[in-house]
């Protein structure tokens, strides 16, 4: 019910990105094949390889069990799995220089998110105008451009299973495009509950960043930045927002 994106949910789209990656990046599933013909499925749809391992979710699965430093390893693996794709050369893959939509990305996605806040707005939750209007009067030129996931969560990442720290596949590429990085960074954060977070924080959490030995949020951004030599003065509003577009997707949908 409600307002769909017309981008969401893209099969073609999210084949052709995956398929232009590979190379560049080896953490993406092979594609095997892609099929436009609806007569098949009723819709469009890719077949990739299968990946076996393990996906964490909001606790880690019955007889995996991590120490407070295998802990550590498993967020540093995702982060910096983030970060190498942060690095990725677009530049050589025209079918992701087409993603690209030039500067002002940051410009455009408080813009868009507010509007469809707007359309899927019921009468039992808050306006957000305040926030909407703070997003717009805070939104920062683009720190670079770069290939970003933009739906970044520890449930989107395939373990070794053998070896649960370390990452060998991210799914779910339905939503990348050329961006801004520190927007994927504040995206993904908006997922990131701590230990010591408060119940409804708790409440609303989906993978196991409350494990000890997990990092906390303002230390993710810490070692992002050293690890990319990026720098910000204004993390505030990529918190905030993460954290509002994650409440435009739970209104949506």
């Amino acid at each position: 019910k409600g307002t769909k994106a017309k981008s969401a949910h893209d099969m073609v789209r999210e084949y052709t990105v995956q398929k232009a990656l590979k190379d560049a990046y080896p953490y993406v599933p092979k594609m095997v094949a892609l099929c436009t013909d609806e007569d098949i499925i009723g819709a469009d749809f890719y077949v990739m390889e299968r990946m076996e391992g393990i996906i964490p979710r909001a606790n880690l699965p019955k007889g995996v069990e991590l120490d407070k430093l295998q802990t550590r390893a498993l967020c540093t693996n995702v982060i910096d799995a983030l970060v190498e794709l942060h690095q990725v050369d677009y530049a050589e893959h025209p079918d992701l220089v087409e993603l690209g939509r030039g500067e002002g990305y940051c410009e455009r996605q408080v813009s868009g998110w507010n509007k469809r806040y707007v359309k899927a707005k019921t009468p039992n939750v808050p306006s957000y105008a305040l926030v909407r209007q703070w997003l717009t009067t805070h939104t920062p030129s683009d720190s670079k451009t770069c290939v970003i996931h933009n739906d970044w969560r520890f449930d989107n990442v395939i373990l070794n299973a053998d070896n649960p720290t370390e990452v060998i596949g991210v799914l779910d590429w339905e939503m990348a495009t050329l961006g801004d990085p520190l927007m994927d960074l504040g995206s993904a954060l908006a997922y990131w509950i701590e230990a010591d977070d408060n119940i409804i924080m708790q409440q609303s959490r989906r993978q196991p960043t409350h494990l000890k030995g997990m990092m906390t949020r303002d230390e993710v951004v810490d070692y992002y930045l050293k690890q990319t030599g990026l720098e910000v003065d204004n993390w505030t509003f990529y918190e905030v927002f993460g954290l509002f577009r994650l409440a435009g997707i739970v209104q949506q949908i």
